[in-house]
């Protein structure tokens, strides 16, 4: 099969969480044997602070763990109809601008002969819907959506039966326990600032606990503006900046325990929708402790396959009991692996986008679709 992905970037995780599932189901598909076209718009936003930050040298680890990914740019004028040319399957995801959406939408209305599926992995719906509502989705065949909570959204927008649920995952060639036993110490947090929807639980359930075990914390992320940086120096964390994705196992290979503090609309309005982190921490066996949130799809075995902690002096006894008790770090460590290994990784995704596809095709998924080419 031909698929055809727009995103924002691939090349680019500089606050685009999105790249690191996109990576990996991909390359999924690519084993499967599909033949995979990926854009990006020219210009792209976070690609451009990447470079900024760092230069070229800041796509050396994505390009050095991803051979097989490529991606091409196009410019605002480009024909989308012919981007789409000869394509099976096109997945427009949500970071694009609305005129690019519109026009893919028009060139399958028109007679394009391929499936086209729009893929929302953020919470607009619900803290922005006029920013959702703005594309015109009226060609599309249906819509990818990262929850259960989510694509209720769509159902009550009238796409019933044509929104399917596609959760994130770890790309576990990648994202895997380390092969040695390495020493490690400490906390780490790999994380975005944001726009403030989280300010406050970062303190109760991450910032103050840590202090509170007497465990060190290395803070991974960016955009922390100056008043989040003078809130880390007053609490003695040591904060490291921008963190490639594909280093992220190496750096939680270092650290006793990360800790999981979900976005507020995470926690009420969308909840069951887990951070790409959560997987990607629990396929590399570090220890997760978990901020309030519910799981209410079943993803995961709470307080088996992580801790969670009612508040803060909760998260700080989890903690210090994490750095104290082996047993508890290896038993908390397999069963997340466990869970991982049986559901969530990219490659049930890969196998559940070609279900998704051929169903909407009318067709059964040939087994020989979800096989590696030989």
């Amino acid at each position: 099969m031909k698929i055809v992905y727009f995103t924002h970037s691939l090349a680019s995780c500089w606050n685009h969480g999105n790249a690191h599932f996109l990576r990996g189901v991909l390359r999924e598909l690519i084993i499967l044997g599909h033949e995979v076209r990926v854009y990006e718009p020219e210009g792209a936003w976070s690609l451009r602070n990447l470079l900024a930050d760092h230069g070229e040298a800041g796509l050396l680890p994505y390009r050095t763990a991803y051979p097989e990914l490529t991606s091409l740019t196009f410019t605002a004028d480009a024909d989308a109809a012919a981007l789409c040319d000869e394509a099976d399957l096109v997945i427009m995801h949500e970071w694009n601008d609305p005129a690019l959406v519109a026009a893919v939408g028009r060139a399958r209305a028109q007679g394009g002969r391929f499936l086209l599926l729009f893929h929302d992995t953020h919470h607009r719906a619900v803290s922005d819907p006029k920013a959702i509502s703005a594309f015109d989705l009226s060609g599309y065949d249906g819509v990818l959506a990262f929850g259960e909570t989510l694509a209720a959204v769509y159902r009550h927008w009238g796409w019933k039966d044509r929104v399917f649920v596609w959760h994130e995952a770890a790309d576990i060639r990648l994202f895997h326990p380390p092969s040695g036993a390495e020493p490690r110490s400490g906390t780490v947090w790999i994380g975005n600032w944001g726009d403030g929807e989280r300010t406050k639980e970062l303190g109760s359930f991450l910032f103050a606990p840590a202090r509170a075990a007497g465990l060190p914390l290395d803070v991974y992320g960016v955009r922390y503006p100056a008043e989040a940086l003078a809130t880390l120096k007053r609490h003695g964390i040591a904060y490291k900046g921008w963190l490639p994705n594909v280093r992220a196992p190496a750096t939680f290979a270092r650290h006793r325990v990360t800790v999981h503090v979900p976005r507020r609309f995470y926690v009420e309005s969308l909840p069951g929708i887990p951070t790409i982190r959560v997987f990607e921490a629990l396929a590399c066996g570090i220890p997760l402790v978990t901020a309030p949130w519910s799981d209410c799809e079943g993803l995961f075995r709470p307080g088996t396959d992580f801790l969670v902690a009612r508040d803060g002096a909760h998260m700080t006894a989890h903690l210090r009991a994490l750095d104290s008790d082996a047993d508890l770090r290896a038993a908390l460590v397999r069963n997340g692996l466990e869970t991982i290994r049986a559901r969530h990784t990219c490659a049930h995704r890969a196998s559940e986008l070609l279900a998704i596809a051929a169903a909407l095709a009318g067709t059964p998924t040939p087994s020989s679709m979800l096989e590696p080419v030989r």
